[in-house]
């Protein structure tokens, strides 16, 4: 199969790097100074270090013919970016499926990966998400991962799912689309809140109460919105709120982990020098959730800790002496 992957940060590169032994990838980056780089030295320096690109894979900053060339087209350039880059595939005749990886709403309209694709895509009907719990590092080292690929397409998600899966990389179809988006949203605004339980030092008795309660917040608001509850319990849900939570390759975690030390947002994110989209979907969420009336008091002390400069520690005492309620 030939495979075009747009978008060479983190992510992209891994996914690209671990498909190129077994099909024909393309990766698509930008910036030119980029791309001849990763040609010369064979490492993505700047988001993978560390990780040597096969020779096998192929890199371009010529959109139109990645495209042109591709049986498979897999989106992954960050949420804020998802928009452009699927108005720059909606004027490419004859697409073929498009899959996303990015994870998070597009900033200001609240709107999901799915929701852009159906608004500006001819075939929204042969596209699909694919998410789970992932470290880009240890894919691009070939460590086990198993993700989930949902499609509406029911026979679309099995057949990208068995020709993207490898020895290394175990791969199960699915069709809650909005259910595999949002755990993979909603997560990382876990994992910023578990950064600051754990920069606190509070211990593995509240982790594991920030985890379980944070799930039950991802749940609430995702079977609102028309996800299925045993999405949330499944790889794209609790697998990936597990690992992001508990993972210190996490950059939401990091963000937390910073927070709890007093370091300003603006510091947090200029040191670490990656897309952290816990702190831009936090926003988002808070404000989803108060409009459909969805109680999440985690991702409000998040959005309070990170854009109102409420303390960490008083952001804790706050969550931990609210009402008494039972459980369910």
């Amino acid at each position: 199969m030939k495979l075009a992957v747009l978008g060479a940060g983190a992510w992209g590169t891994a996914l690209a790097a671990h498909w190129a032994p077994h099909h024909a990838v393309t990766l698509w980056a930008r910036n030119a100074a980029d791309v001849e780089a990763m040609r010369r030295e064979r490492v993505n320096a700047r988001y993978l270090p560390g990780c040597l690109l096969p020779d096998p894979l192929q890199l371009t900053t010529d959109f139109q013919a990645a495209v042109a060339a591709a049986d498979l087209i897999v989106v992954a350039v960050p949420s804020g970016a998802l928009r452009p880059t699927l108005a720059a595939l909606a004027a490419h005749p004859g697409l073929p499926p498009v899959l996303w990886v990015c994870k998070g709403f597009e900033p200001g309209s609240r709107k999901l990966p799915h929701q852009l694709v159906a608004e500006l895509l001819p075939n929204p009907n042969h596209t699909g998400v694919l998410s789970g719990p992932s470290f880009a590092q240890e894919v691009a080292h070939g460590y086990p991962t198993a993700l989930t690929l949902a499609a509406e397409d029911g026979a679309l998600a099995r057949r990208l799912a068995e020709a993207l899966s490898s020895p290394r990389l175990r791969i199960y179809a699915h069709d809650d689309v909005i259910g595999v988006e949002l755990g993979g949203a909603l997560k990382n605004v876990m994992a910023i809140a578990a950064g600051v339980c754990d920069g606190l030092a509070l211990g593995h008795n509240a982790r594991a109460a920030l985890i379980t309660r944070g799930l039950a917040e991802m749940t609430r608001l995702g079977v609102r919105l028309g996800g299925h509850f045993e999405t949330f319990m499944g790889l794209s849900g609790l697998g990936d709120l597990i690992l992001t939570t508990t993972g210190d390759l996490s950059r939401n975690r990091q963000v937390g982990l910073r927070l709890a030390r007093g370091q300003p947002l603006d510091t947090i994110l200029a040191e670490l020098g990656h897309v952290a989209e816990g702190v831009t979907t936090a926003r988002e969420v808070a404000g989803l959730a108060a409009e459909l009336g969805v109680d999440m008091p985690i991702t409000r002390a998040v959005c309070q800790m990170l854009f109102e400069g409420l303390p960490a520690a008083r952001a804790v005492d706050a969550l931990l002496n609210r009402e008494i309620k039972a459980e369910f």
